[in-house]
């Protein structure tokens, strides 16, 4: 599944805000949901492309990465300003 043209592989926050990464398409800006859910085993981030309305979600669970990238991921996404403004 991961190796589909459109399945997201990579997250990333710049001074732009929260993009996701696909071999079809690139980086692409993302608005974050209210309900994404940041606990200790799994990172579910609940999302919505730039000039659409629907709402997608691309789980992350804790072995996926390093255990410190995975906890600042989780505390970023608990405590970024700005999260869920829509994308510019």
């Amino acid at each position: 599944m991961l190796t589909h043209s459109k399945a997201f592989c990579a997250l990333r926050r710049d001074a732009q805000g929260w993009q996701l990464w696909s071999r079809g398409k690139g980086w692409q800006a993302v608005q974050l949901r209210r309900d994404s859910l940041a606990l200790p085993l799994v990172v579910i981030v609940r999302f919505r492309l730039n000039g659409e309305r629907r709402v997608r979600a691309v789980c992350i669970p804790h072995n996926a990465l390093a255990p410190d990238q995975h906890r600042r991921l989780r505390v970023r996404l608990k405590f970024s300003r700005r999260r869920w403004l829509a994308p510019e």
